[in-house]
């Protein structure tokens, strides 16, 4: 549906586009009650799909701290509208349940048992509108003797297994992972699958979306072939753990690292060959010789500089990829030509760059409509309206305080 402010629809002219003239969305409305975290990135992925995401926050209060992203964080929230509720207010909660009646998704993370209390838990909001999918989006769920636990991305990742299979650091400590992928996959991703697979069905659902088990999910191939055999992973213990050297990082004559990741017998024969290291072609599973193959290829690969080698091996079925940093990508060919980045412009801060709905399926902007035009402030008036309130109805809750 066509909104003020809204640049996610339309068709596309940008390399990668799905060709969808509609979004696949357009239509489904969300309430999400959370400002950051896996929630929050369910609702930026859910907005890039085309539903109509209304961030539903706190009022103002006195001595209260309110948790706001920085303005580029989560896309600056395009294409999405915010409405201040005070929810802890007789009047307030009512609001909530109105709206939800009109929508189609209520997306909350609370700790288990907060919604409940405030009286717009599932039953609650289920009774105004039978058909609504509600997801909770917790660390650890709304049952078990973690649930009540304070988290963040590293103890789920903690929790799940991830951190125990991966290289350790310099005093054999688990490395820190370098983006926060229990929030994004484990806990933003697994709401987005969850909430679509509901909308499918159509008859309403509770989801009780826990991030670590979202982690767990994604750790499946380790943890099954721990519970079918009794081996258990960790680093060094498979191909793809650092046991072998034809799956490995390695650093070049610059300084800068290359991927290698020639797995399959032929994309190591190849990598082998162009570093003139054909005698080991043979011993790409040879446990004994490992330590001397990591060697040769650390000093074949210090000979050029990084890009000097992705030019050599990359088009080769070699199976090689340089190590970007976040700045190289950003300038990268491969995402450019896939128009991963898009200019947008906020109220306050001016022109930005940032990432371009992305996964497949997504409705890509059309040239026409960019810059996006970034929101700011709350649209509460207007929500209300279209939540069917009168204009005597939220002029009462202006001034009483209960909407900003």
């Amino acid at each position: 549906m066509a909104r003020e402010g809204d640049t996610t629809g339309g068709a596309n002219e940008v390399a990668g586009a799905t060709g969808a003239t509609t979004s696949m969305l357009e239509g489904v409305r969300v309430l999400n009650l959370a400002s950051v975290g896996p929630a929050a990135r369910a609702g930026r992925w859910l907005a890039d799909y085309g539903a109509e995401v209304v961030n539903v926050g706190a009022v103002p209060s006195r001595g209260a701290v309110q948790i706001t992203p920085v303005f580029h964080a989560y896309s600056g929230h395009r294409g999405m509208r915010r409405v201040l509720l005070d929810l802890k207010s007789d009047h307030g909660r009512e609001t909530f349940l109105r709206m939800a009646e009109r929508a189609d998704v209520v997306i909350e993370s609370f700790r288990p048992g907060v919604t409940g209390r405030l009286g717009i838990g599932f039953d609650a909001v289920r009774a105004h509108n039978p058909k609504i999918v509600y997801c909770s989006t917790t660390g650890f769920g709304q049952s078990g003797p973690y649930s009540q636990w304070a988290g963040h991305d590293l103890d789920y990742l903690a929790v799940s297994g991830y951190l125990a299979v991966g290289e350790p650091g310099a005093r054999g400590n688990p490395a820190l992972p370098g983006a926060t992928l229990a929030d994004s996959a484990g806990g933003g991703m697994h709401a987005v699958i969850a909430i679509l697979a509901a909308l499918v069905k159509g008859e309403g659902a509770y989801l009780d979306v826990s991030v670590a088990d979202g982690v767990l999910s994604l750790m499946s191939l380790a943890v099954d072939e721990y519970l079918a055999t009794g081996s258990e992973p960790g680093y060094q213990h498979s191909m793809t753990s650092g046991r072998y050297a034809c799956y490995h990082t390695y650093q070049a004559g610059d300084g800068r690292w290359l991927a290698v990741a020639a797995i399959e017998p032929k994309f190591w024969a190849n990598f082998c060959r162009l570093l003139g290291l054909e005698k080991w072609a043979a011993h790409q599973t040879d446990d004994a010789v490992q330590d001397q193959i990591r060697a040769d290829i650390a000093a074949a690969l210090a000979s050029k500089d990084r890009d000097a080698w992705v030019g050599i091996l990359s088009g080769s079925d070699t199976c090689v990829a340089p190590v970007l940093t976040v700045a190289e990508l950003c300038e990268d060919a491969q995402y450019r030509a896939r128009g991963a980045f898009v200019e947008a412009v906020h109220p306050e801060h001016g022109g930005l760059r940032q990432t371009a709905p992305l996964l497949a399926g997504m409705t890509r902007p059309e040239l026409s409509e960019l810059p996006y035009r970034l929101p700011s402030g709350t649209h509460s008036r207007q929500l209300l309206l279209e939540a069917g309130f009168t204009e005597a109805e939220i002029k009462e809750l202006l001034e009483e305080g209960t909407v900003a």
